[in-house]
């Protein structure tokens, strides 16, 4: 439901942290809280306050801080920015993600640039006033501003953005900040009880940093009892209604937001911060959860990467086949397979049982060559594929070495001395020494060719998708390819870039320089995706009915 037009009074903020231990779901909290007031007609934005002191995640590893989201303005953020524009159902920018890094890096040009007027530049009031600054990016811009505060309360790296939160709440007053407490009530299976102490001592340390939680979500395996809801209350000073059940979801994050609001999560908020209790649709997202949960098909993907240790390296590319599979009415079962351990020999057993493939985005040599094997043996066998970024790399250095016979074909990033660099470093690229968000990062334009798969799947001529790479398609090679049957179906407005790539007699092969994943959303998806797993449906649904026929046939000849 798109947010009432109406005149914006003054910004309420409401704070989510989290206590006891990571990994509880801040993150979709906030997208859920997000969700339900934007339901209920307010414009809504959130924002994620890391503690790391990294710049930004553009140069972590995969293993250590899951992937990278790219927003249109070529901000690479916290993976949690993801979960915010797929429930939100909306783009956001770099202002939506503050680090420490990014803090202290402008308090350290300020002070270079004797804007501190020589005073002596410290924590307070230097570093939680520029964390304060950037909180307010949005104020008038919206009714809410959601801000996820990363790590765990304790943390002393957390520190500096408590501090500044408590100082906001004090300054606004608590008509106008709110503070909410992500907690963990683990269940005892020996002894059959939840454990109420660990919420009891986050809260308590919360309370050491001037902060008093005015809600509790309490992460739990099964309901509180009014038993253990009145014990929380009353150790953590809150009332009991502000005690809200986080139970475990079995199918669907998107399934959040609906428990949420059982519990009266955001009437309780606009009481607490006097704002008016709109009313609330939740139909068109119950819909889109009821299909998750209730599919009339099963599809199985197979998705080659080679950070396939942690999910959460493909958590965009992840949650963009749950919507596919939702428009499609078909759950998506997504296998992880690791590129390293595929061989040319052993491809097809490994890829056996999968209805289609997608070769993921990845930077480096290795496991390239198990990609490679894969993109070839899905090609011959007319298997549905998908490739983004370095997975559309790898497929044009697969048809290059076995269709168009250059079969030392590669890519200038795993091979600088081959002639047939059919994959090149982009010219801009070549100068730049420093990798923190230098490569092309962002939403760029890409032309649609008429009568492809792309422009079927878009329905449209022009398309913007957000990128993160620095190597090419070489245009040397852009003949050679066409001429055996490559389809260069998407390119830059300047025809320079190739976007997107086909093949001629596929049922379905498509490769992506942009990471279409960044744009799907819940209850719409992602064009590219929605068609990927309508053709996998297909395929599984023909294979289905030839195999059903040859069992009917085999009957008739024994009978």
């Amino acid at each position: 439901m798109a947010s009432k037009a109406h005149k914006l009074k003054q910004t309420k903020y409401i704070f989510i942290t989290g206590g006891v231990l990571s990994s509880l779901g801040k993150g979709i909290a906030s997208a859920s809280i997000g969700l339900l007031l934007k339901q209920r007609g307010y414009k809504t934005t959130i924002m994620k306050l890391d503690p790391y002191i990294n710049v930004d995640p553009g140069t972590m590893n995969p293993f250590q801080h899951g992937e990278v989201y790219v927003t249109d303005d070529g901000a690479e953020t916290d993976l949690d920015l993801g979960h915010y524009e797929r429930f939100l159902g909306e783009s956001l920018n770099k202002t939506n993600n503050t680090t420490t890094g990014q803090v202290y890096y402008e308090v350290i040009r300020k002070e270079r640039r004797g804007l501190y007027l020589g005073k002596t530049v410290q924590v307070i009031p230097h570093i939680t006033d520029e964390i304060k600054k950037r909180i307010l990016t949005h104020e008038g811009q919206f009714d809410f501003v959601i801000c996820e505060i990363g790590g765990t309360v304790g943390d002393i790296e957390s520190l500096p953005f408590l501090e500044a939160i408590r100082q906001f709440t004090l300054e606004r007053g608590v008509q106008n900040a709110l503070n909410i407490l992500l907690t963990y009530v683990p269940y005892i299976k020996s002894s059959g009880e939840l454990k109420t102490k660990p919420t009891q001592h986050s809260f308590k340390t919360l309370m050491e940093y001037g902060i008093q939680p005015d809600i509790l979500i309490c992460r739990t395996e099964t309901k509180l009892s009014k038993e253990e809801r009145s014990k929380i209350a009353l150790f953590c000073n809150v009332s009991e209604e502000a005690v809200i059940d986080g139970l475990d979801v079995e199918n669907t994050i998107y399934e959040v937001p609906l428990l949420y609001e059982k519990s009266s999560m955001t009437e309780l908020i606009l009481k607490k911060l006097r704002m008016p209790l709109n009313h609330l649709n939740l139909k068109t997202w119950s819909n889109f959860v009821h299909r998750i949960k209730h599919p009339k098909n099963e599809v199985t993907v197979g998705l080659i990467g080679k950070y396939t240790k942690y999910r959460d390296s493909y958590k965009s590319i992840i949650e963009a086949f749950i919507h596919a599979g939702s428009i499609n009415n078909t759950r998506v079962n997504v296998e992880l397979k690791n590129s390293e351990d595929i061989t040319g020999e052993n491809v097809a057993e490994v890829l056996q049982g999968l209805d289609g493939i997608l070769v993921g985005p990845g930077f480096g040599s290795r496991g390239i060559e198990g990609k490679i094997a894969s993109i070839k043996y899905v090609r011959e066998n007319k298997i549905p594929f998908f490739g983004i970024c370095l997975g559309l790399q790898c497929a044009v250095i697969e048809f290059a070495r076995n269709v168009c016979n250059l079969t030392d074909a590669n890519s200038y990033e795993f091979d600088k001395i081959t002639k047939n660099t059919v994959i090149d470093l982009m010219e801009e690229q070549k100068k730049i020494k420093n990798k923190g968000g230098t490569m092309r990062l962002g939403a760029y334009p890409c032309i649609l060719i008429n009568s492809t798969k792309a422009h079927d799947a878009y329905k449209q001529d022009s398309i913007s998708e957000r990128h993160r790479h620095r190597y090419e398609v070489n245009n040397n090679f852009r003949e050679l390819l066409q001429q055996n049957g490559m389809i260069m179906s998407g390119l830059s407005p300047d025809q320079k870039l190739v976007e997107i790539i086909e093949l001629k007699n596929h049922p379905w092969f498509l490769g992506t320089q942009f990471h279409p994943e960044l744009k799907s959303r819940a209850v719409t998806g992602q064009p590219l995706f929605i068609s990927f797993i309508k053709s996998v449906l297909k395929r599984k649904k023909s294979r289905n009915s030839r195999n059903n026929g040859n069992k009917k046939e085999q009957i008739t000849v024994i009978n």
